[in-house]
């Protein structure tokens, strides 16, 4: 089978590195680094194993940025374009969906079309009354960045938009490309799979955000935030997993698939949604001012990323902080082994770690690192686990 994946993001290359084990695979992106980098086996994105099997692996996979090429002969297409949040129509920004669809309608109306970009609810339908095609499946995406090939080869479910013979087809080949082998599959209805995709990511910003408000009211109290966590999960019923409090949710998908959810909610009777957007915004605001309490001249930002194994800062929490530090006139530098440059969103990029401690009176970290132990008593951080 000759399968096409649009978009070389943590979806869909970790998608096509997983299914061009036992498929004909071609990557097709609009940017030439990134073409130029996978031809060579090189990942644009930073996940070891996904290196690793570009590296060592025997896949069939190719990488273009022809279209036509793409689209040519493919038995299946499967979008994994960006969806962010158009803060000014209040729903994702679906364009580059449409494009895709509009061009294999084109070229190649007999291919099976599956979106692994999230979306609004609803959306799959419209889109099959818009372009007259109704080869197009949603099938939701589970994945955490730095981690994207790992989980697409032990997925913690695999759903499919639709009940019928052709969407067991699209389930089988995902299961065969997975390394688990009693992977639970779920048949839904298209509106269904992405509502599921949207709550499920909501439910997680919940968590969050939920354990981010015992934070601080531990912290505003001068209570052990961390004795109150463990004694509360150990009820079963709640667990002790992804409790760890930070600066805030936050990453490419949760920020944008809460307010997309919000969105869907119009007309509908809702408050947990909006509480829940609005306490992330209120802990960003309680950081900032515990921050400024101690009366720093210079605040030192040990990474913008919201966590060690990922590789890009979209929309990570810390710059919410950031924002409100600068607006309380707050000197602030960074330190960045990403970034390149001199400066990022008119902050100082300081990239000798040593200068950058000294010239920092408060070293602020959503998470720990090795790298900063020997500056303990100028780090601000309120991670108590030393985990996402």
């Amino acid at each position: 089978m000759k399968i096409t994946v649009v978009g070389a993001g943590y979806v869909g290359l970790s998608n096509a590195v997983l299914l061009a084990q036992q498929h004909e695979v071609v990557l097709l992106d609009i940017v030439p680094e990134k073409i130029a980098g996978l031809q060579s086996r090189q990942s644009p994105i930073k996940d070891e194993m996904l290196q690793d099997y570009l590296s060592k692996k025997t896949l069939n996979f190719s990488a273009t940025l022809d279209k036509r090429f793409a689209y040519a002969n493919a038995d299946l297409v499967i979008i994994a374009t960006p969806t962010d949040y158009d803060c000014v129509t209040g729903n994702f920004n679906t364009d580059s969906i449409e494009s895709v669809v509009c061009d294999v309608m084109a070229l190649n109306s007999s291919a099976m079309i599956i979106i692994k970009s999230t979306i609004p609810v609803g959306y799959t339908k419209k889109i099959r009354k818009k372009f007259q095609c109704e080869s197009l499946i949603f099938s939701p995406e589970f994945l955490r960045e730095g981690r994207a090939l790992y989980d697409n080869l032990y997925p913690s479910r695999i759903i499919i938009g639709e009940r019928s013979e052709r969407a067991r087809l699209l389930a089988n080949i995902f299961q065969d490309a997975a390394a688990r082998t009693d992977v639970p599959v779920l048949y839904t209805d298209s509106n269904e799979a992405e509502a599921i995709k949207l709550f499920a990511n909501t439910y997680l910003a919940l968590r969050v955000a939920y354990f981010n408000e015992l934070d601080t009211y531990a912290a505003a109290s001068g209570l052990s935030a961390q004795q109150i966590i463990e004694g509360v999960c150990l009820d079963p019923r709640i667990g002790n997993y992804y409790n760890n409090p930070s600066f805030g949710y936050g990453g490419y998908c949760l920020p944008k698939d809460t307010k997309q959810l919000q969105a869907n909610y119009q007309g509908i009777p809702q408050a947990l949604i909006d509480a829940v957007i609005e306490a992330n915004a209120k802990r960003k605001e309680f950081i900032a001012q515990d921050i400024l309490a101690r009366h720093p001249k210079t605040v030192g930002v040990y990474r913008l990323v919201m966590k060690a194994d990922a590789d890009n800062y979209r929309a990570s929490s810390v710059l919410g902080v950031i924002e409100a530090l600068k607006a309380s006139n707050v000197d602030v530098i960074v330190y960045e082994p990403m970034i390149s440059e001199m400066q990022v969103m008119g902050l100082m990029v300081v990239n000798d770690l040593e200068l950058f401690k000294t010239q920092s009176d408060v070293i602020i970290a959503n998470r720990l690192a090795e790298q900063i132990s020997d500056v303990e008593c100028k780090v601000y951080t309120r991670d108590l686990f030393g985990k996402d």
